[in-house]
């Protein structure tokens, strides 16, 4: 019987638990698959530090290159790093991450030549379909005469590095204490090549490869896998903390006195020199839960600020659609028309760091003018009606003076002194509340009305 891989492929990626969700053989399908649906003379492949990365990897690579597909495999690398690959190289591209999940999972990336995203809606359901229909007897034959592709390797690392730094102006970073937390991921891999000949005294934390993550989750954006980062910027007397996920293609900045600097505040921060960088004019793109600061600040640099729906899918169509010079998500993703539209957070940490050595004061006084509202953060609740209690919202707000609704994403809802978006999870059943307000007292209010009637 046929394969049903609905649990693994999700709206972007593949992903789930290895070898009890998927395994060599079946990756060696999505290889296959890969090529029939996304074809190419060659394609390029990388990995991260998981310890069933580089088997399923090379399986992959097996199934194209069967096909007659030559294979560049780059080896251990960050997401940013396969994006760069399949930029530089003009190739689709396959990156096997599972990013911040728990050591068990692992997934695949998948991409078109110039970093061009492969989702559901962009090819990803036909290669799921086609893995399904082969599962049980395998691909077919090849046609005869067919010859394997070449497989080599190639170490992109150093020109990844370059790239980068060719699109900040580095002499402008001046001497800083900068504590990085890899979280055992692959910002252990990137940043020493990256950071190697900045005047920064780095301090390393939790840079070994470790795909079973023995010292936090590689995931930033929860409190509680910063708390390491917080205490030792404080200990060292550092100027900034950066801190990677997993696959080390977002970063979360956190200040000199240990506060987590919010991405919103970065995204305005970037938004802004990015602008100078193009002219002062040019489209940014910003998902509806950022802060109001980000348009206004976009405004105020001679930019265009376009609003999109969350999610990585969403912004880079934004992004090709209106030529955008840069996107950035609450997420802590940003995105660059110089990196073929695709995220890299090492190229907003350097900005970052380019940011401060053009001023002498710390990084809080800095990012305080791209930081100007109370805001909540993301609030979860546990809710089986979804549609139901978004109901109960709408019908509350609707009818209220001064307040607009709009459902580009879930729903928000708008004041003069305040906002609120509340979305609906695919993946579980939550709700996801977003509050931002102009002050803390006003903003503690709407939190707890809307989560009174979320939680009824």
């Amino acid at each position: 019987m046929a394969a049903d891989l609905s649990n693994i492929v999700k709206a972007y990626d593949v992903r789930g638990v290895v070898p009890d969700e998927w395994d060599e053989s079946l990756a060696e399908l999505f290889g296959a698959a890969f090529v029939e649906v996304v074809p190419a003379a060659a394609i390029v492949i990388g990995h991260d530090m998981r310890p069933s990365s580089p088997g399923l990897s090379a399986a992959f690579a097996r199934g194209a290159a069967a096909r007659g597909v030559d294979v560049t495999l780059i080896g251990l690398c960050s997401t940013d790093q396969l994006y760069y690959a399949s930029g530089s190289l003009g190739l689709p591209g396959a990156m096997f991450t599972a990013s911040h999940n728990p050591a068990q999972y692992n997934g695949i990336k998948l991409c078109r030549a110039g970093a061009a995203p492969v989702g559901q809606d962009t090819g990803l359901s036909q290669i799921r379909e086609l893995v399904e229909t082969w599962s049980d007897e395998g691909a077919p034959a090849v046609p005869a005469g067919t010859v394997a592709g070449s497989v080599t390797e190639l170490d992109s690392l150093p020109g990844y590095a370059a790239h980068l730094k060719g699109l900040v102006d580095v002499a402008s970073i001046r001497p800083l204490k900068v504590v990085v937390d890899a979280g055992n991921g692959m910002g252990g891999h990137t940043v020493p090549t990256v950071f190697e000949g900045l005047p920064l005294d780095v301090v390393p934390m939790y840079f070994e490869l470790d795909g079973t993550f023995p010292n936090h989750e590689a995931n930033p954006l929860d409190p509680k896998n910063v708390v390491d980062l917080q205490a030792r910027v404080l200990a060292e007397g550092a100027d900034l903390g950066i801190a990677f996920d997993g696959d080390a293609d977002r970063c979360f900045i956190v200040d000199e006195r240990g506060v987590g600097v919010s991405p919103s505040a970065i995204t305005a921060l970037v938004a802004a020199r990015e602008l100078g960088r193009h002219g002062g004019s040019g489209t940014v793109i910003h998902n509806l839960i950022t802060s109001w600061s980000v348009p206004e600040v976009v405004r105020e640099n001679g930019g265009t600020p376009v609003r999109t729906r969350v999610g990585h899918s969403f912004i880079k169509e934004e992004m090709a659609k209106t030529g955008a010079i840069f996107g950035g998500e609450h997420s802590a993703h940003y995105y660059f028309k110089d990196f073929w539209n695709a995220d890299t957070g090492m190229l907003a940490a350097l900005h970052v760091l380019a940011a401060l050595g053009g001023q002498e004061g710390p990084l809080s006084a800095l990012v305080a003018s791209y930081d100007r509202y109370a805001g909540s953060g993301e609030i979860n609740s546990t809710v089986a009606d979804q549609a139901g209690r978004l109901a109960a919202v709408s019908e509350t707000y609707g009818g209220a003076e001064g307040v607009t609704l709009d459902e580009l994403d879930g729903l928000t809802v708008t004041a003069e002194d305040w906002w609120f978006n509340v979305r609906a999870s695919n993946t579980e059943p939550l709700l996801r509340l977003n509050v931002e307000a102009r002050d803390e007292a006003t903003l503690a209010k709407v939190r707890d009305e809307v989560l009174a009637l979320i939680r009824a």
